[in-house]
């Protein structure tokens, strides 16, 4: 059967969901096509989640005027969407001379790029605003944020969806034909989608995606960087960011760390070109690398403190003998009417992804009536988290539905009745992580070993699911092989 829609989004990261929610504004028929089991499944849930302010970026670049645009909007975006949100600031460490000096480049380039804010400041203050960080001085950026990453993708595609686009997953893409009166003819997950505007926002696959389409020319490199996680018994030493003074050339700015809106530490990213762009390992070589490089910076740091790593991948168009950053690619094709391509947005793309999806409205403006909904939902509300209620709030709470007197999270004293609300999540995506994203359970030192088979005792008796057909991401990562008696 073959479904038509108005525009079809391949893609359900951070930039495609916030596409399909501004698109959801207006009269219009929308899907997102997405190969995995649920939103934000490669870059946009694999990074430090921080709300960059935009110095880094050249002057005059989509990078540098979308990343601005975008912090300046964010506090909106995440109180509107129910979003955990912290305003941090950052500070940008020197280690010499040198490193002040550049200081001094960053902060014109920031102000000129639009920057609030930006200021050196001396080893004295800090080391007030960071006492156990080490360094000469450093540069305070106020604007710089902290947030939720997955809830930030799941927010989006929740509202986008209550305003009526529909989401595919496990709808990988693998061809795409121009219709024979203008359009799009795409094939994906089995089933066949008509479209008059087609939204290329695959993020590592993007170039892939454009070649399918008819566009070739594009080459993305992956770029993998590591990263360590740390307990909350690390939060009493950092409560700002905190980074290097970046050098040139690397396919990042540096090994950093980045306290989290749940009160962990992050530390990484490594930046390392590599041949694959599903090679998600973590490797001794850059492991061991990340800790010598955070020491410097946070001396205190204790391998006790580590409680686990993951790794994300960059969809860099610079080649690993360039490095460093090339800008965006936002665009209508030419040759492709109709087609509009989204081409190497990595970081800041988060931070940008909302202007970003306002520039797609616009092209797309050009050429279609965009007709604002009256009943446009702008709000949506997450699940209440009942670890940050006051004592009398939970007994509130409680009295009212006593699941949220069952801890099934001890680490992160996740409720029954969270649980609950994440398996229901609108997306209807019912895999481990899903969960996980969604309710914050497994995530804490013991790592699921207390909850996960709790969870997993949900799916099968109270929502029927096969325990072998319980995976903790996508097909492949089935959790339980068979039965033991």
């Amino acid at each position: 059967m073959q479904r038509s829609f108005d525009i079809v989004i391949v893609g359900a990261g951070a930039v495609g969901c916030a596409i399909a929610r501004e698109l959801s504004r207006y009269a219009l028929t929308v899907a997102v096509l997405e190969k995995n089991i649920d939103v934000a499944g490669e870059t946009s849930g694999r990074n430090s989640a921080v709300v960059h302010a935009g110095f880094n970026n050249k002057t005059g670049s989509l990078m540098a005027r979308l990343c601005v645009r975008g912090n300046q909007g964010f506090e909106k975006v995440c109180r509107d969407l129910d979003i955990p949100y912290k305003k941090t600031g950052k500070l940008l460490v020197a280690f010499d001379g040198a490193d002040m000096a550049a200081l001094e480049n960053i902060i014109r380039t920031g102000e000129r790029n639009g920057c609030k804010g930006l200021r050196a400041v001396s080893r004295a203050e800090a080391q007030a605003l960071a006492p156990n960080v080490g360094g000469v001085g450093g540069m305070l950026s106020p604007e710089t944020a902290i947030f939720d990453p997955f809830t930030y993708c799941i927010a989006l595609a929740e509202n986008a969806a209550e305003n009526g686009v529909q989401f595919y997953f496990e709808h990988e893409v693998t061809d795409i034909q121009s219709g024979p009166e203008g359009g799009f003819t795409v094939q994906a997950g089995g089933g066949t989608f008509s479209c008059r505007y087609l939204i290329n926002s695959a993020g590592l696959y993007a170039d892939r995606v454009a070649a399918m389409a008819g566009v070739d020319g594009y080459k993305l490199y992956p770029c993998r960087g590591e990263y360590y996680i740390l307990d909350k018994i690390a939060d009493q030493y950092l409560d700002i960011p905190v980074y290097p003074v970046p050098r040139p050339g690397i396919g990042g700015l540096g090994v950093h760390l980045t306290p989290t809106i749940d009160g962990n530490i992050i530390i990484g990213p490594s930046a390392e070109y590599i041949g694959e762009r599903d090679d998600y390992g973590c490797t001794a070589k850059a492991m061991d690398k990340l800790f010598r490089e955070a020491r410097q910076l946070l001396p205190v740091l204790e391998r006790r403190h580590i409680i686990g790593n993951y790794a994300g991948i960059r969809p860099k168009q610079a080649p690993p003998e360039e490095g460093g950053f090339r800008d965006f690619v936002i665009q209508e094709e030419p040759a492709r009417p109709g087609l509009i391509n989204l081409i190497g947005i990595e970081s800041p793309g988060l931070t940008a992804s909302v202007p970003i999806a306002e520039m797609v409205r616009d092209i797309l403006a050009q050429h279609m009536d965009m007709k604002e909904k009256p009943d446009f939902i702008a709000q949506r509300r997450g699940i209440l988290r009942f670890r940050d209620q006051t004592p009398e709030r939970q007994a509130e709470l409680i009295a009212q539905d006593p699941e949220y007197g069952e801890i099934v999270c001890r680490c992160q004293k996740v409720t029954r009745r969270e649980i609950r609300q994440a398996i229901e999540n609108p997306l209807g995506a019912r895999s481990l992580s899903a969960v996980k994203y969604r309710a914050w359970a497994t995530t804490g030192r013991c790592n699921g070993g207390y909850c996960l088979a709790r969870i997993a005792d949900m799916l099968v008796h109270e929502y029927g699911m096969d325990p072998a057909e319980i995976t903790y991401r996508e097909k492949g990562s089935e959790m339980f092989a068979g039965t033991v008696k």
